[in-house]
């Protein structure tokens, strides 16, 4: 009879049924000694003293044991208790393929995608000798956070020559028929011995199945249904109504040969097949079975032409593509996107290696994608794509290399492993794509590849956090980013990109005025210091450095030396190029400056501060038309973005256009939430534009929230400017020489300032900054 709710098997105890079958019941289980729930699975009672039902429970133990992939359901433990003969293994959540697919129909893309995890599975298991022999769609569990797993290896056959299990018995005999009438082989209907081919004849038919939305051999009774697996051909899938590609429709075609020889040699060939179906997208009708041996022998010559001919040549270029949050959930966003920059910035340090920057990847963040689409678009060769999911402890990452040319991949893997694991997956990842690329990087390159920068995996997520926040780059977020780079340090002190991170959030302290320069400085100064410390080929710690001497100290010649030495290490940088170019505007270099931003586009064309910030280095060059098309262009990209808002109304403004400068302004004022640098600049033109009174009150709004936190007097002094009251500018800019205001810096060459050149207190300022000619 059935086990009721709190019987106990050996430590487990028994929560409630899952479900049965002919071979086995299936409970919800919790074993105590780990606190974890399981599933327990029990002969029937009718089956309990059958001698060769027991030696087959115990024959699908042994068999799953064996096996370790995420494709195969995992057996925790066997034994027997009170008479009642168990097997505990993992708990999935989800249902079968049989229940999808008696509720809806599915996608061919979806038909590929289960395909080629069962695939993979199946070649985990015939690679130890194991043949499943009942594949079908009862036997196939989608989990509820997009996995497949096999279940019931209960006619699951040792080959003879593996040596997994050469005492396991082999519970049929020649002349026995064994599996489901509809997904057997040939070779099981007729009783002769089943390989591993013989599975990938069941694959075949359940692809069918899921494809055609009816089973390939289907008739009236089973008898029917056999002999038509020995004789008959399937209807061809163009008459089941559905679109599906040539090339998948040929795969099938080769899973369902009669002749086990003519079938795919092995459920990796067949794996790898159904991956090149998802490079292309024609849909046709299926060609003659001669042809398509044919064409197999052709290609297979041309596979080993190029395997042997071409294996050398590196692949120069490729796009890590952002890795899909799988379920959307938007608290571990900062995952998938933080392992999609990681392994961007790690695959960027091969010198030999072309890698796509982030901003113009992730413009394809959400989209599915065409990898020969976006290999032409973005000139790569490769593209790297990756599926996260993360339920609790564990983790599922997902990965496929294409090479976009030939439409073939050149590696996939699947990893279900421990969120402690996940920086072992990023380093494997890591190098198998480098190695995959045929790059040959030196020892020493190797050695940089695979360098973790922390084994604290608590603290590699709260950097992650960090950087998620520090993207999107507004006071609020930046104070955010702040924390979670501390909290990493504080779980490992001698995380380097941690501190490069930190130092890089106070940095833009200054910028954003979160806090003032005697704040904000020593932290950011003393966070780039350790980071190099820590690591001196940290690129984004020199950068951020250089910007420190530049905003902070005011050392030119020390922040071009901590710039140059950032883009040495990553020429591609285009932080660092950005913060190069503002070097050479400080010191009046103006069309170095302009190149600088341009090279900084071209490493990241869809920055939108880079972008931004090459439309400032315009401005200031009084290039005002070219700004104008240069801002225009960065609010095409992203319509919110406020600091091109910003920039764009002060150039309206210098050419006159007061209408358009205040309205671009008030943008830019209105989306950063009223910060006082958007405050200021509509101030200022507000008074050029002769409306006095709403300029006083910008100065008035200023003066209140420098009561309430930092205001740069920087910003005072503009509005002050415009209302052309210069003792009361000077007043400010000597407040702000002394608070080491960010925006000082450009003072030489701001154009807000024209009217003040003359003056020899404006340039006894510039004199002690430094900044004179």
């Amino acid at each position: 009879m059935p086990l009721s709710a709190g019987t106990r098997l050996g430590p487990y105890e028994i929560l409630s049924p899952l479900g049965a079958g002919g071979m086995g019941e299936v409970y919800r289980a919790r074993d105590p000694r780990l606190n974890r729930e399981v599933a327990v699975k029990v002969l029937p009672e009718r089956l309990a003293n059958d001698p060769q039902a027991l030696a087959r429970f115990e024959s699908e133990a042994k068999a799953v044991a064996a096996l370790s992939h995420p494709n195969i359901l995992a057996i925790h433990d066997f034994g027997k208790d009170q008479g009642v003969t168990y097997a505990v293994t993992e708990l999935l959540e989800g249902e079968t393929l049989r229940s999808q697919l008696g509720r809806a129909a599915l996608p061919w893309r979806k038909a590929v995608e289960f395909g080629i995890a069962i695939a993979d599975g199946l070649a985990a298991a015939h690679a130890k000798g194991i043949v499943h022999r009942d594949l079908k769609p009862e036997n196939l569990f989608l989990t509820s956070d997009g996995r497949v797993k096999i279940l019931d290896f209960g006619l699951a056959r040792w080959a003879p020559s593996s040596p997994s299990g050469p005492d396991a018995p082999t519970l049929t005999q020649e002349g026995m028929i064994m599996g489901t009438a509809g997904y057997m082989s040939p070779e099981q209907v007729r009783g002769t011995a089943a390989d591993a081919r013989s599975d990938i004849f069941s694959l075949g038919c359940v692809l069918y199945e899921i494809v055609a939305g009816r089973r390939a051999f289907s008739r009236e009774t089973s008898a029917q249904t056999m002999a038509a697996i020995l004789e008959a051909q399937p209807a061809e899938l163009a008459s089941s109504g559905k679109q599906v590609p040539a090339g998948l429709e040929r795969v099938i075609a080769h899973c369902l040969e009669k002749n086990p020889q003519q079938r795919f040699h092995s459920a990796h060939d067949l794996g790898l097949a159904l991956r090149a179906t998802l490079g292309g997208s024609e849909v046709a009708r299926p060609l003659p079975w001669r042809w398509i041996a044919a064409c197999v022998v052709v290609l297979a010559l041309a596979a080993a032409v190029y395997w042997f001919a071409g294996r050398a040549k590196p692949i120069d270029s490729l796009a890590v593509m952002p890795f899909v949050n799988v379920g959307g959930d938007p608290n571990t966003e900062y995952l998938s996107d933080g392992i999609t920059e990681n392994l961007i910035n790690n695959l960027s340090q091969l010198p030999k290696l072309r890698v796509v920057p982030r901003s113009l990847v992730f413009s394809y963040r959400g989209r599915e994608i065409d990898p020969s689409k976006v290999g032409q678009a973005l000139h790569v060769r490769a593209i790297l794509t990756g599926r996260v999911v993360q339920r609790g402890d564990g983790l599922n990452i997902q990965t496929e290399l294409v090479d976009v040319r030939e439409v073939s991949q050149l590696w996939g893997q699947q990893y279900d492993r421990k969120f402690a694991e996940i920086l072992a997956v990023q380093d494997d990842i890591a190098r198998q794509v480098s190695e995959k690329l045929h790059l040959r990087p030196a020892a020493e390159e190797q050695k940089r590849l695979g360098k973790g920068s922390t084994e604290n995996t608590d603290a590699y997520q709260l950097y992650l956090k960090g950087r998620y926040y520090w993207n999107r780059r507004t006071a609020a977020m930046l104070k955010k980013a702040n924390d979670y780079f501390q909290q990493a340090i504080d779980k490992d002190p001698s995380y380097g990109l941690a501190y490069a991170g930190l130092a890089e959030s106070y940095a833009l302290f200054n910028v954003y005025e979160v806090l003032s320069p005697g704040e904000s400085c020593p932290k950011a100064k003393a966070a780039a210091k350790k980071a190099i410390e820590i690591d001196e080929t940290l690129a984004d710690a020199h950068a951020g450095l250089g910007w420190i001497k530049m905003t902070c100290d005011w050392d030119w010649p020390g922040g071009e030396r901590e710039l140059q030495r950032a883009l040495e290490i990553n020429p591609n940088d285009g932080t660092a190029r950005t913060f190069h170019g503002a070097s050479f505007q400080v010191m009046g270099r103006l069309d170095e400056a302009i190149a600088e931003g341009r090279r900084g586009l071209e490493a990241d064309p869809l920055s939108l501060i880079i972008s931004a910030v090459l439309g400032r280095y315009l401005y200031v060059a009084r290039h005002y038309d070219q700004a104008m098309e240069q801002l225009r262009k960065t609010i095409d990209l992203d319509p919110s973005f406020v600091d091109a808002h910003l920039y764009l109304g002060l150039v309206y403004e210098q050419k006159g256009m007061f209408t358009d400068a205040i309205g671009e302004l008030r943008q830019a004022v209105s989306g950063s939430g009223g910060a006082a640098r958007y405050v200021s600049a509509l101030g200022h033109a507000y008074a050029i534009a002769g409306q006095t009174r709403m300029a006083e009150q910008s100065l008035a709004r200023l003066q209140e929230q420098a009561k309430q936190r930092y205001v740069a007097p920087y910003d005072i002094a503009v509005v002050y400017m415009g209302l052309k009251e210069k003792d009361q500018a000077l007043k400010y800019l000597e407040m702000a020489y002394s608070d080491h205001s960010c925006w000082m810096i450009f003072l030489r060459v701001e154009p807000s300032f024209d009217s003040l050149r003359g003056d020899p207190r404006y340039q006894d300022i510039l004199h002690r900054m430094h900044l004179t000619p």
